[in-house]
């Protein structure tokens, strides 16, 4: 294995595309795995005799996994370089998916759900860390297209695959087939990516890493688990509204830290100079706001109001998936000639309409014909908000901080997922009147919010510079 990782070929990849689909591969199974999971859990109640509330946790822990460490996954990616962590990441979320299938009970697999997550987190900043190494700013767009284009692909799949595994071979079906998957995007990715490491080797900032773990951890959970506990007491005297002001200190010590420790910071504050970052992360975190308020109120319409099946509802949602990719694809190669801002600036705004759309349309017995269109405008603005905004992030950075970047970027994302569905959560629970539908339509009202403030910040971006030539 020694060898493999330092071969030639490892090192200078005949191909930046061929190492983008590598890179893809990975990229593609993390985003599977975060959503496949919804359609087996009456199987897994069923078959490990489990709580609802421990098979809630089967998917909790891994989004709480995936979200905590990505800043310091992209900043290990900085130190270590991004390849190496890449490649552990694979490695273990492989081998992690083969204990979540070995799982003899509930603790284990929310367990191996965990080791899943924090191995998703290594992954995902090395993606957007190494196109930014791959590819030129100039032409970055039609990458990041591609790894958007991915995230739908996995998003549309997932409901699909994982309701035919689940027929076919059971709810461990949907953890054995990522083995063969990450076996070969391991080999892959050893032979195609760019072993590319930093000149001056970074020091880790331990406080940084405790200060921001715990404050993640904090909040992530409280806002994750907030509804669970009614907002009120976890365990004794701890209660959620402490849990989130503890995960407040800790962040706010951590930006203070941050600020103090000038040498080698887990989150360079110089980041935050480019106002084309900090608008893009605030973006990104509406759109996981959005997308995290929008899919939980639209399952259970269309599952308790209409009374569909889990399978019909996911399968629903499918050509707006689809659509999503192939947008994404397309737009990723526009964004290079008309600038991300305008075409992440549409997105947010087909994207709002479409969702507005839904909140007018929903009513009892409204059929899935009457919600095509609205589901398919969605897709359109999914597509093309993804790639636009990643290519802003990264645009104006100096390659020495694409991991702190992305890992900053792909935190906010994961966070306002935590919010949306923490805050549609609550307003689905809450006394509007005229029912569950109508208390559908006002947690549908959040997403609308979310976007507006995301096509807010695409107004405050930077024009893109006019091509050479």
């Amino acid at each position: 294995m020694r060898h493999l990782l330092r071969s030639p070929s490892a090192c200078s990849p005949t191909s930046p595309r061929a190492a983008l689909y590598a890179l893809c591969t990975g990229f593609f199974m993390i985003c599977l795995d975060a959503t496949v999971v919804n359609v087996a859990v009456p199987d897994i109640r069923a078959s490990l005799h489990a709580s609802l509330d421990a098979t809630v946790w089967v998917n909790s822990a891994y989004a709480l996994c995936y979200a905590v460490p990505l800043i310091l996954a992209g900043r290990l990616g900085d130190r270590y370089g991004p390849r190496r962590i890449f490649l552990i990441g694979l490695a273990g979320f492989t081998g992690a998916s083969l204990a979540c299938a070995l799982a003899p009970g509930t603790g284990v697999l929310i367990a191996t759900r965990a080791v899943q997550g924090v191995a998703a987190a290594l992954i995902a900043p090395q993606v957007m860390a190494l196109i930014v190494h791959l590819f030129p700013a100039a032409g970055r767009g039609r990458a990041l297209g591609t790894f958007a284009a991915v995230g739908g692909a996995a998003l549309a799949a997932g409901p699909v695959i994982g309701g035919l595994l689940v027929a076919w071979t059971g709810w461990r079906g949907i953890f054995l087939v990522n083995l063969p998957v990450g076996v070969a995007g391991w080999i892959a990715a050893a032979r195609l990516l760019p072993d590319r490491r930093p000149a001056r080797r970074h020091r880790l900032d331990l406080w940084g890493v405790v200060l921001s773990g715990l404050g993640l951890t904090a909040l992530v959970f409280g806002v994750q688990s907030g509804e669970a506990y009614d907002w009120g007491t976890v365990a004794g005297p701890v209660t959620i509204p402490s849990v989130l002001v503890l995960g407040a200190l800790c962040l706010a010590a951590f930006g203070w830290w941050q600020r103090r420790n000038a040498q080698d910071p887990l989150l360079p504050p110089r980041l935050f100079r480019s106002r084309d970052f900090c608008a893009a992360a605030l973006a990104g975190g509406a759109m996981g706001a959005a997308m995290g308020g929008l899919f939980l109120p639209l399952m259970l319409y269309l599952q308790s109001d209409l009374g569909h099946s889990a399978l019909t509802a996911g399968a629903a949602t499918v050509p707006m998936f689809v659509l999503s990719s192939l947008c994404a694809r397309l737009c990723g190669r526009l964004s290079d000639t008309v600038g991300p801002r305008a075409l992440a600036a549409l997105g947010f705004a087909l994207l709002a309409a479409g969702t507005g759309s839904l909140v007018l349309l929903l009513h009892p017995g409204t059929g899935l014909a009457v919600l095509t269109a609205p589901l398919l405008l969605c897709g359109t603005g999914i597509g093309l908000v993804s790639a636009p905004i990643a290519d802003i992030a990264t645009r104006s950075l100096e390659p020495a901080l694409a991991g702190a970047a992305s890992g900053v970027f792909n935190t906010t994302r994961q966070l306002g997922g935590a919010l949306g569905a923490a805050v549609t959560g609550a307003l689905l629970q809450a006394d509007v009147g005229g029912g569950p539908t109508s208390a559908t339509r006002a947690a549908l009202g959040f997403p609308v919010v979310m976007l507006l403030l995301g096509l807010g910040c695409c107004a405050v971006v930077r024009p893109a510079p006019a091509p050479a030539g």
